[in-house]
């Protein structure tokens, strides 16, 4: 079974594919943040909108801008807390299941 991945990570998938100095065209972007044509294209529309991401009509790709890097510099730290949160909260759990067992007749 597959992972599920929140909106947040996959718009952080998007924006590192469109990283590189080059940019990235849009079969790339599906491709290196494994999306199917039609998750790409609403994700695509959102993040330009947002101006995570421009099109540069000379280049013929998509390019990173200041936002999208702070976005991805920002998600980053979102994320390193959000496995360490997760992973508190999996201890908790064993520790709660553990008093709910010594509690059972």
């Amino acid at each position: 079974m597959g992972s599920y991945r929140s909106r947040f990570d996959i718009i952080a998938d998007i924006l590192r594919v469109v990283k590189g100095d080059d940019g990235a065209k849009k079969t790339q972007i599906m491709y290196g943040a494994n999306l199917s044509y039609n998750v790409l294209t609403r994700y695509l529309a959102e993040v330009l909108e947002a101006y995570l991401i421009k099109f540069v009509r000379s280049k013929r790709c998509y390019v990173l801008t200041v936002k999208g890097r702070e976005f991805l510099e920002r998600y980053r730290e979102y994320s390193r807390r959000n496995k360490h949160v997760a992973q508190q909260l999996e201890n908790v759990n064993a520790k709660k299941k553990v008093l709910e067992e010594l509690c059972s007749v």
